[in-house]
């Protein structure tokens, strides 16, 4: 695929700081470079062959890429393979996102409870592709059109979150303000609102909206989330506490607690939550 005659890019930057997924990514690379020269292919011609550029070839061979499925499946045809090349994207597709996502997900993916109160913006496990392109690609300075798609890519893996069996116990309160926010336009507000309310109707997740009128209000120093375990441990941050930091220390993880619950208390009910959605969403 091509834009203007040239490559649309394959793979995303490989993190510097990132040891696990360094390794993986040169180790892939190099396997790829080894085929390639044992079936007598130079990287032009075999950048031909699969659809990208040679500067690009020989970044993912040199491990400063990270390969996308397709990528690897067009080289393990290409090179005759016989499988052992899309093999590797067993070991890619865990390191695909930056480490700070994929701690997070992977906490979120133990978690058997997990609660977020978002002040700003709608929760990422919540957000719908559109928005979440929309959110991101509105920070300044302004992130890559690469690095944008990686961020939504690694935000939507998160949400499998939902498809958890046996089903974890999962709450939100978010901001009528930001409920209110046509983020990306009319057309995608009204699918991030449908998708509110999606979620919000599942037997495992309460949603709730903390109200513009609310004339006391508890969350006032920004986000808050707690992951509780099946071993009965935690980890929590917020904006406002601790450095913003997670946190497993008993007596910091109760303070957050004790300000969530507060906040959750404040909120309109799970039930006059979604009528508010409902609402808002006759209303576009």
């Amino acid at each position: 695929m091509s834009v203007d005659g040239e490559a649309v890019d394959p793979g995303w930057e490989v993190d510097p700081d990132d040891e696990w997924g360094v390794a993986v990514i040169a180790t892939v690379g190099r396997q790829l470079k080894l085929r390639r020269e044992a079936v007598g292919m130079r990287a032009a011609e075999f950048g031909e062959a699969v659809g990208y550029g040679e500067d690009l070839v020989y970044k993912i061979e040199g491990g400063k890429r990270i390969p996308r499925q397709e990528y690897l499946d067009r080289a393990d045809e290409v090179l005759g393979a016989g499988g052992l090349i899309t093999a590797t994207w067993e070991d890619v597709k865990k390191v695909r996102y930056p480490k700070k996502v994929r701690e997070l997900a992977k906490l979120e993916a133990q978690a058997v409870e997990i609660g977020v109160y978002e002040c700003n913006i709608i929760a990422g496990l919540l957000q719908t592709p559109e928005h979440a392109r929309a959110v991101i690609s509105a920070a300044q300075p302004p992130y890559s059109p690469d690095d944008v798609e990686r961020m939504v890519t690694a935000r939507l893996a998160r949400q499998s979150v939902f498809e958890r069996d046996p089903a974890p116990s999962i709450h939100f309160v978010l901001e009528e303000a930001a409920l209110r926010r046509p983020i990306g336009g009319t057309m995608v507000w009204r699918r991030q609102l449908e998708r509110l309310l999606e979620v919000g109707r599942l037997h495992n997740v309460m949603l709730q909206v903390m109200p513009l009128n609310s004339e006391v209000h508890s969350g006032l120093d920004g986000r808050i989330e707690v992951l509780k375990f099946p071993d009965g441990t935690a980890v929590g941050r917020s904006d406002g506490a601790f450095s913003g930091r997670p946190t497993t220390d008993p007596k910091q993880l109760r303070i957050l607690e004790l300000r969530y619950g507060t906040i959750r208390a404040q909120a309109l009910s799970p039930g006059e939550s979604l009528s508010l959605i409902e609402q808002l969403l006759g209303e576009t």
